[in-house]
């Protein structure tokens, strides 16, 4: 062994034991891995920071944001409600979510399967009430094993079948990889539905503390051509039964009523007054095509604002005080809120808080803060009034909409104290159709290589920021930092780990030290040598070790390397043990809480399953 190969090997073994510990943070770990490698020389100065203009970072970075695109039009909401059983247990939910992400995954780029996925999987997590990564580790394993089933599913695939095709064999086929890949996902989809996800240790997301605020008081606008249009007052809370929501009164040609009969029939621009727990909000407006009232009003001035005159605004401005209480309101003619970055936030009165006895009439929120307010919420009191004449009281919780500086004002003016973040979603179908026709171009230019999969995935970010389905504000929110910097760090080390030769020399000694002349232990070697090498270095540079192996193996055994170089792309593609191993896996280590050994008991499960099929079927499909 050379010095560099000695040095390499030493890094990456302290690299090891420094992730396992978890006494630092993953990102300052392979930080320090990668300077020590400039320090002894293994990787070149100038070259040091390469990685992060990877386009495997770029990608990971861009997907990130186009998922929050996702997230924030109500996409993944109406995907979840289509495409997966809603009310399924454990082993149908987690096999319909991984079944999905393994389908996907055989046809497109399967970091963007995992991207239009992860916001599903923390859904069906909390419908299940099981901690994030419990889900979020299944689907990314998932994703992974459906990459396997067809020759564009995974680098890895593609690099095997140009070294077939440069020893003079052809390259494999679309569909070659299909026999083998199908069964093993299927194997692993299903074991893991039914006891793996049990071995994903429980970890809560950092920084996100659950609390409960009660049911909210919220004023809802029906949509002409919607579900609830021309449904009774008792459809619509049976549609609502699964959702925790009740509907408390109606608005109906201005005219309020409480407790209304249940057989009284809804018609467009009606006014539903609904009770419902926060975590259900999104569900009411996407059952029955709702829109809050006072975002029905953002839009119609919105609308009005290019001809309407400054003087105009200002006159309506001051007949905003003249208004009897309980008119129809003239916050539609108030200055609309400024488009900007718009947030939805909790806010809770505090004691002292000059809002005590006023409404959000009285305070005009539209007026002098550019704001929204768009539910209420009282724990154990219940409120009749319409929700702009509610005398508000300390310990309310407010659903403020608004530009976010706007809302700190206001909060900082009325004693009022920002909540732990939550995510609420109003669901627009506009936005959910240009979401998704962002993510499915950036993917369908990446599947038919019209661009790499870094550009294409960037132009859909940008796209989106111009269609501000993510707005610029959320850009950088949205990417996960630590594991951007993970990756950028690693990629150079893995590449002194290839150029040193000490991948390649590890290989050889353990195919010429334990094979010893038998071709089926060689087989199971250069497979479970590339699954060992990939979960420590990118899949497509193991694979590109491995395939020279893996044909000179053939070669000296005397027999096809057909099966060898299948081998090596099933291992490649098997990359379970460690977050490092594939962007999915990589993708999932922030939202899930995970630490770095964390992988390993589910992944080595998957690993030895995968062994146990594929062999077999090695010599069945690709006989030597």
């Amino acid at each position: 062994m050379t010095n560099d190969q000695w040095m390499i090997l030493a890094i990456l073994a302290a690299m090891t034991i420094m992730f396992l510990w978890g006494r630092w943070r993953h990102d300052m770990v392979a930080t320090g891995a990668l300077l020590a490698c400039v320090l002894a020389g293994l990787v070149a100065p100038d070259k040091a920071f390469t990685g992060f203009g990877h386009p495997a970072v770029i990608t990971v970075a861009c997907v990130l944001v186009l998922s929050r695109g996702l997230q924030n039009s109500g996409a993944i909401d109406a995907l979840t409600r289509t495409m997966l059983p809603a009310n399924a247990g454990h082993l149908v939910s987690l096999a319909a979510l991984m079944g999905l992400g393994a389908f996907l995954s055989g046809f497109m780029n399967n970091v963007g399967a995992m991207a239009l996925l992860m916001p599903v999987a923390v859904y069906v997590s909390q419908r299940l009430e099981l901690a994030p990564g419990q889900v979020l580790m299944p689907l990314a394993f998932g994703t992974i094993l459906g990459g396997m089933i067809t020759l564009i599913g995974t680098p890895p695939n593609l690099i095997v079948s140009g070294f077939r095709a440069e020893a003079g064999l052809g390259s494999f086929a679309m569909f070659d990889f299909t026999p083998i890949g199908l069964v093993i996902a299927l194997a692993g989809v299903l074991i893991v539905a039914l006891v793996g996800w049990r071995l994903v240790p429980v970890r809560q997301q950092s920084g996100i503390e659950g609390f409960e605020s009660g049911a909210y008081i919220t004023e809802v606008r029906v949509q002409e051509g919607s579900k609830a249009e021309g449904l009774s007052l008792r459809e619509i809370e049976a549609e609502l039964a699964d959702v925790d929501a009740q509907i408390i009164g109606i608005v109906q040609k201005e005219i309020k009523l409480i407790a209304a009969n249940p057989g009284r029939r809804v018609y467009a621009s009606d006014i539903l007054m609904i009770e419902a727990e926060a975590e259900s909000l999104t569900e009411v407006l996407s059952i029955l095509g709702l829109k809050l009232e006072e975002s029905v009003k953002l839009e119609a001035s919105e609308e009005t604002e290019s001809v309407d005159t400054p003087k105009t605004k200002g006159t309506k401005k001051n007949q905003t005080k003249s208004q009897p209480e309980g008119a129809e309101s003239t916050e539609e003619t108030d200055p609309p809120i400024k488009s900007g970055d718009i947030i939805l936030m909790e806010l809770a009165v505090l004691p002292g808080s000059p809002l005590s006895g006023s409404s959000a009439s009285d305070i005009l929120l539209r007026t002098r803060y550019g704001i929204n307010l768009l539910a209420f919420s009282r724990k154990g009191k219940r409120s009749m009034r319409r929700l702009r004449s509610i005398a508000l009281q300390s310990g309310d919780l407010l659903l403020m909409q608004g530009p976010p500086e706007s809302i700190i004002e206001f909060a900082a003016d009325n004693a009022c104290v920002p909540l732990a973040q939550r995510e609420f979603r109003i669901p627009n179908k506009r936005k959910i159709w240009e979401a998704s026709l962002i993510m499915l171009f950036a993917i369908g230019g990446a599947v038919f290589g019209l661009l790499p999969a870094a550009v294409s995935f960037a132009i859909g970010v940008l796209v989106s920021m111009a269609w501000r389905t993510v707005p610029p504000r959320q850009v950088y929110e949205a990417i996960d930092w630590p594991v951007i910097v993970l990756l950028g760090a690693l990629i150079p080390v893995a590449g002194a780990m290839e150029a040193t030769g000490a991948a390649a020399l590890i290989a050889r000694f353990l195919i010429e030290n334990v094979a010893q002349g038998h071709v089926i232990v060689g087989l199971v070697l250069i497979l479970v040598v590339t699954m060992f090498l990939s979960d420590l270095m990118n899949n497509a540079a193991t694979a590109a070790v491995m395939c020279p192996i893996a044909i000179g193996t053939a070669s000296a055994l005397g027999v096809s390397p057909d099966s060898f170089l299948m081998a090596v792309a099933i291992g490649a593609s098997c990359a379970f043990l460690t977050p490092i191993g594939h962007q999915n896996n990589t993708m999932i280590l922030g939202p899930g809480g995970f630490h770095f050994g964390d992988y390993w008991k589910l992944g080595l499960l998957l690993e030895i399953i995968v062994v146990a099929i594929s062999v077999p079927m090695l010599l069945i499909v690709w006989p030597l």
